[in-house]
């Protein structure tokens, strides 16, 4: 094993399976959040699965984030392109010192982190096999967009998310389909927070599209 990647704070808990078809869960918190918020989630969604959980690299007012931001809803496009180059190579540096699949790799990110994941995939193409991403917005829009065919995508929604409107999700939501990604949209009478409907959305699609090394 080589020296732990150094670019990000961040956990990394290794997978009971020991078979090739074994899933490492990217795990992308929230503004506020840190490098052990999502374990429980992660853990959730697939119990058998290798979690990396990084710690955003940004402070807001003290509060770790993937990217900067002007006001709400309102993204540093500059920031974001660097940031999600530096998850990249965390990412690639990760796999190469744990020892895990890089290519079986799925992003599960909640509100900044949802938004950093999906970025990766508009700057950087098909970087994971598939992302989970609960309440994004649209964090910026390439020209041209990349190739997201056949990776599949499950953004999931709340109807009464005071953060994100319903159109945004619908605009982020399309932009995903140009890039000819598999996207699920499930819309939740839910607010911004994660809830146990969530989970459950999610664990019910993982099981879906990775069934062998979900459904253990």
């Amino acid at each position: 094993m080589s020296d732990p990647p150094a670019s990000f704070i961040h956990r990394f808990v290794p997978s009971t399976d020991r078979s090739a078809e074994s899933l490492t869960l990217f795990l992308l918190h929230g503004t506020g959040g840190n490098e052990h918020d999502l374990l429980p989630l992660g853990r959730a969604l697939a119990p058998s699965a290798a979690l990396l959980s990084p710690r955003g690299s940004v402070l807001e007012h003290g509060m770790p984030r993937f990217f900067r931001r002007f006001a709400e809803g309102v993204f540093d496009t500059d920031d974001i392109r660097r940031r999600a180059r530096e998850l990249a190579r965390f990412l690639d540096a990760a796999a190469a010192t744990y020892g895990f699949d890089r290519k079986r790799v799925v992003a599960a990110g909640y509100s900044n982190g949802a938004n950093i994941a999906a970025a990766m995939l508009l700057l950087h193409g098909a970087v994971f096999s598939g992302a989970v991403l609960f309440r994004p917005m649209t964090p910026l829009v390439p020209d041209p967009l990349p190739d997201l065919a056949r990776t599949p995508i499950l953004v999931l929604a709340g109807n009464g998310d005071p953060l994100v409107p319903v159109e945004e999700t619908k605009r982020f939501v399309e932009l995903l389909r140009r890039a000819a990604a598999d996207v699920t949209l499930i819309a939740l009478d839910q607010g911004h927070g994660i809830s146990v409907d969530d989970v459950a959305e999610a664990r019910n699609w993982l099981i879906q599209h990775f069934p062998a090394a979900v459904g253990r």
